[in-house]
């Protein structure tokens, strides 16, 4: 006979219940504000494990009146999928189902494009979740269809009304009545490392070692011991990722270990990996192209790994970019040319460039050097630059070649 788990017990049935995530369930929460008016649309959940997706789409489907299906992508098929669907066609599912998929990035392109019909049709309403960059993980008609929420690591503050539920209930369950400081509950918070199931894991462990009142000995036996404090979701956590930033964009590798060994000390291995792959292109850029690629196989491999191996791979990544050549020209072109675009210029592209016909477009590879004259900027943004070349080594090399080709000295 399986024994539900106690992160299961106290899941909340309520917004007001969820620990964290102020900015979604909070009193000016974006969802609460949906719900509140009784809009339900297709959402995205992304976010690390713990941080209370599954919970979110419990009280979403609550609150929608709508017949909530759960699925993990791991080892659902399109035939749980279609199941699902057939399910609108009864009485219980007369007032629409949510389906709740979690894991979705384990559904392949064409399993993900199968749910466009379900969508389109109104027969289904998804809310999926990831634990990756939804943008990467997720096929773009689908988020096109969906609103996107981030769910971030809960603090330790707002982790530990989640442990003294989990305690009450362990009492009345063994029928005895230990008590438990809120100090040593937050310690156990702070362990958790924004996951709230772990820490609730950690408490269980703790709960059945101690004799009358926990202590401060128990807690040090069950975890691990953190220098300096780090609120995995407060404004210490966003210093930290930008001194880690900082660090790197100023080519100080010793700074930058430092600020990686603490953010990780935390237990944020998400927040890390997508702020490396940024500096890869924002700060190393055109300088060292192959830092991107480099630090995404590291970003990999450490999200494989996880803790406290993923620190290796990351290490890695980060003093490869700290130690590299630095150029931001791409960030800042890129910037330039989004400004004209929302000041609406550049409406009407040149002829040559669109389909069909391409009529007098010329081919590039049928000229010497593989390189003709023609225009293809907007007339309106004829010869405006965005991009201008860095001083690197690479970056100099690629403007001699652009230079040459062009018959410039």
């Amino acid at each position: 006979m399986s024994v539900k788990p106690l992160a299961d017990k106290i899941r909340p049935t309520s917004i007001d219940d969820i620990v964290g995530q102020e900015h979604l369930f909070g009193p000016r929460g974006t969802i609460r504000a949906m719900l509140s008016r009784g809009r339900i649309t297709n959402m995205i959940f992304s976010g690390p494990p713990g941080t209370g997706k599954t919970t979110a789409a419990s009280i979403v489907a609550a609150a929608s009146g709508m017949r909530l299906f759960r699925l993990n992508a791991t080892t659902a098929s399109l035939s749980d999928v279609k199941a699902v669907a057939e399910e609108t066609k009864t009485m219980f599912g007369s007032e629409g189902v949510l389906l709740y998929l979690d894991e979705i990035q384990y559904f392949n392109r064409k399993q993900q494009q199968s749910l466009l019909e379900y969508l389109e049709d109104g027969r289904i309403t998804l809310i999926a979740s990831t634990t990756e960059n939804p943008y990467f993980a997720i096929y773009n008609a689908l988020i096109s269809r969906s609103s996107v929420f981030e769910f971030k690591p809960v603090p330790p503050a707002a982790c530990v009304r989640a442990l003294r539920r989990a305690w009450e209930l362990l009492n009345e369950g063994e029928g005895t009545s230990k008590t438990a400081p809120d100090a040593l509950l937050l310690r156990l918070a702070e362990c958790g490392g924004g996951d709230v199931r772990r820490s609730i894991g950690i408490l269980e462990n703790a709960y059945f070692l101690t004799d009358e009142a926990l202590s401060e000995d128990t807690v040090k036996e069950l975890t691990p011991s953190f220098t300096g404090n780090f609120d995995a979701s407060g404004d210490v956590h966003y210093d930290m990722l930008s001194c880690l930033q900082k660090s790197i964009r100023g080519s100080d590798p010793d700074a930058t270990v430092f600020y990686l060994a603490k953010i990780l000390a935390g237990g944020d291995l998400l927040s890390v990996c997508r702020r490396l792959q940024v500096i890869a292109s924002e700060d190393v850029g055109a300088a060292y192209p192959l830092a991107a690629v480099v630090t995404r196989a590291c970003v990999e491999s450490a999200r494989d790994l996880g803790l406290p191996e993923a620190a290796i791979p990351l290490a890695n990544a980060a003093c490869l970019l700290a130690t590299a050549p630095k150029s931001n020209a791409a960030h800042d072109a890129y910037f330039a040319a989004l400004k004209d675009v929302e000041a609406g210029r550049g409406a009407e592209v040149p002829s040559h460039l669109q389909s069909p016909l391409f009529k007098g477009y010329k081919y590039p590879h049928a000229y010497p050097n593989h390189f003709v004259e023609q225009q293809y900027l907007p007339s309106d943004l004829k010869g405006k630059r965005y991009y201008e070349f860095g001083t690197s080594k690479t970056e100099q090399a690629a403007k001699a070649y652009y230079d040459f080709i062009r018959g410039k000295k």
